[in-house]
């Protein structure tokens, strides 16, 4: 993303997202577009809107818009809103992969994103659903009746943030899968099917469906609960997903094929600049020439995240510059601007 993006209302009519631009795009209370017939799913009924989340946004993001995109990738990113597919982010850590999905749901209304952090122990299950059977076994043999131990089966199913995002909504929820490098060589393949259909099933539930047909359980929304029938969950409106990878393996072609790519080349000095008024509320001299440094570093030594940049703004913000010697403060910023990628210095 860059300080510098070409966004003007000619030629976007057709866009939904206009980059923090409240003249370009939809509303948020608009009605959200109508999807291509092949991704216009019927599940419902529609739950009532997610629950809002400014001050994580703000924590992201900063209290007003950091970085605005360029044209070209406002393209992309509205293709896949209006497609109704996964947005696949890549590039360098700290050039706003991840807080691009806060950026979408802060400006379009959409409530509070949810977060699936991806480690190599991921799994589909793990994103869609958790079902804790010892506590329900438990609880069923303490009620001593079978029939209360199924009536309590939703107290122990919990929806992982995938299985969130396609419970049915007017308009869509936004999911973050955060770091997708990370995760088992099957994961990718496994999202196929979800990701085509909007749809799973909860196999303990279906089990259930001929003593109850609706199950209440909780979700990944705080203090939430949403009601699950028959064992099946169809989403409405399918999410806005936003995948967010390093650069570090390739995915399968079946993968890439159901997804638009989006790649974030580094942040210059304006978005920069941008960020850390955002976060910091402060642009001066001194500002500007730790993050002409920092620049230069990053062009000498390779990667160096933006956020390491905030780090060091803030130190010197906070008078350390002034309370150590020039060596000391070197020495001090070599360990805050250390190279992300093996190596020294």
């Amino acid at each position: 993303m860059s300080g510098n993006g070409n966004h003007g209302a000619a030629g976007s009519g057709w866009w939904i997202y206009g980059g923090s631009d409240r003249s370009v795009g939809i509303a948020a209370e608009t009605d959200w577009p109508a999807p291509p017939p092949w991704r216009d799913f019927r599940g419902g009924p529609d739950l009532l809107p997610p629950p809002d989340d400014p001050d994580e946004a703000a924590r992201r993001l900063g209290r007003t818009a950091a970085m605005r995109p360029k044209r070209d990738q406002l393209d992309i990113i509205n293709a896949a809103l209006m497609l109704r597919r996964p947005l696949l982010v890549t590039g360098n850590p700290g050039v706003g992969k991840s807080g691009l999905a806060y950026q979408i749901a802060r400006d379009l209304g959409l409530g509070r994103v949810l977060h699936w952090s991806i480690t190599s122990r991921s799994t589909m299950r793990s994103g869609l659903y958790d079902y804790d059977a010892i506590g329900r076994a438990q609880a069923a043999a303490d009620a001593g009746d079978a029939t209360t131990g199924a009536s309590l089966v939703g107290d122990f199913i919990h929806l992982g943030p995938l299985g969130t995002a396609l419970l049915p909504h007017a308009r869509p929820r936004v999911l973050l899968i955060d770091e997708l490098d990370k995760c088992d060589v099957d994961l990718p393949n496994d999202l196929l099917n979800v990701f085509e259909d909007g749809t799973y099933t909860v196999p303990e539930l279906i089990r259930l469906r001929s003593r109850q047909e609706a199950v209440e359980v909780h979700i990944a929304d705080p203090g939430r609960r949403a009601t699950i029938r028959d064992g099946v969950v169809t989403c409405h409106a399918f999410p806005v997903i936003v995948i967010t990878s390093n650069g570090e393996r390739d995915f399968p072609a079946p993968f890439l094929r159901r997804c638009l790519r989006l790649d974030l080349p580094d942040l210059d000095e304006s978005a920069l600049a941008d960020l850390v008024a955002a976060h910091l509320s402060v642009s001066d001299e001194h500002v500007r020439e730790l993050i002409r440094t920092f620049v230069e570093r990053r062009g000498e030594h390779g990667t160096v995240a933006a956020d390491q940049l905030l780090n060091a703004v803030f130190l010197a913000l906070s008078g350390v510059d002034s309370l150590a010697s020039a060596s000391e403060w070197d020495r001090l910023f070599d360990a805050v601007w250390r190279r992300l990628a093996p190596g020294r210095l």
